[in-house]
């Protein structure tokens, strides 16, 4: 018995079933695989994660077993199926480049770049599909159709230069690059510590963390995850924070903040691999407020994809794009200076 609740957030579907009271047990993702069309096992088991899905008015895992006359409850994120079936959003974007292939965003820090689970509007992609208007983008082969135009992403918190694929033989050229690492991308970030050599290489397979969803980790030499390479230079050193330039081989996610941290330079104010706290440092009270102060002025981590380089799919010329550091990674980058400075004087 199924019914539909008025009321409820357009970028919702509700839908209410009660289990047959012959029902064998059996796991909630299971069960509402075959009674859901076009839902998928992993959509259904993220939904039961971000706890929107209820049995008896409670939230569950997707291992919980349904049993007879129960009352689910779902509230399942609408899921588009074309690209033009995201809500478009006039936004504000900052547009670095455009011709009829392509487009270089600079992407603020805090704006999600597609929609998902509890982000369904004010992702770069809503601004996208406004800004392009009938014109729709193409979407990436085995990629969601809420992700037009996207070769490759960052992460909320990170700032910094997006490629976007106007058409197929764009999407198609650029992709191959991504792919075979010809790509070339330079990242800024803002590490705990400083470095006993001013470059080097950090090697090493990312994975999902076994034990964290929404984290990655850095398994131990052919144990599982995939390759990863990523080259640092020391820029600046700052006793107890050091600015570094950074280049991807590979683009495994969070793969900067992960072999940072795994080196124990986690990313300054990344509140998931560590970087939240005092790692290096004085034990005295001012220092301690010092660094707090700098976690308000830059509060996520600090990092930023400064550049990006590549083969331009109809020229075939190289062609590179720079961009210069956001407000809140300069503020934070100044105080430091100033602290150093200080402390030389003294």
């Amino acid at each position: 018995m199924d019914t539909i609740k008025k009321g409820v957030k357009p970028e919702f579907e509700f839908r209410k079933i009660v289990v047959d009271p012959g029902q064998t047990p059996i796991r909630i993702d299971l069960y509402l695989m075959d009674r859901l069309m076009h839902v998928t096992r992993n959509k259904i088991q993220n939904a039961c994660r971000a706890q929107l899905i209820l049995v008896e008015n409670r939230p569950v895992k997707p291992n919980f077993k349904v049993k007879p006359n129960h009352e689910i409850a779902i509230y399942m994120p609408k899921a588009p199926l074309e690209p033009g079936d995201v809500v478009p959003e006039d936004m504000d974007l900052d547009i670095r480049y455009e011709d009829a292939d392509l487009m270089i965003i600079h992407k603020p820090p805090g704006m999600v770049v597609h929609p998902g689970i509890g982000n369904f509007s004010g992702t770069l992609v809503n601004g996208l599909v406004h800004y392009f208007k009938e014109n729709v983008l193409p979407v990436m082969p085995g990629d969601s159709s809420d992700r037009p135009g996207l070769v490759h992403r960052i992460d909320k918190n990170t700032s910094g230069l997006l490629v976007i694929a106007k058409n197929e033989i764009a999407m198609k050229a650029l992709a191959e690059q991504f792919f075979d690492h010809s790509i070339e991308r330079e990242y800024y970030a803002l590490v705990w510590g400083n470095f006993d050599e001013p470059k080097g290489t950090l090697e090493g397979n990312i994975g999902r963390h076994p034990k964290d969803r929404k984290k990655r980790y850095q398994f131990p030499e052919n144990e599982d995850g995939k390759h990863a390479v990523t080259h640092y230079e020391v820029i600046e050193d700052m006793y107890y924070v050091s600015l570094i330039r950074l280049r991807l081989e590979t683009g495994r996610t969070h793969q900067i903040r992960v072999h940072m941290s795994h080196k124990n330079h986690p990313l300054f104010n990344d509140s998931v691999y560590g970087g939240d706290r005092i790692v290096k440092g004085t034990v005295f009270t001012k220092y301690k407020q010092f660094v707090h102060n700098c976690f308000e002025v830059m509060p996520r981590q600090a990092l930023h994809a400064k550049s990006l380089g590549f083969i331009h799919p109809t020229t075939k010329e190289f062609v590179k794009f720079d961009s210069e550091l956001p407000d809140d990674f300069q503020a934070a980058l100044d105080k430091w200076r100033h602290y150093v400075k200080h402390k030389k004087e003294k």
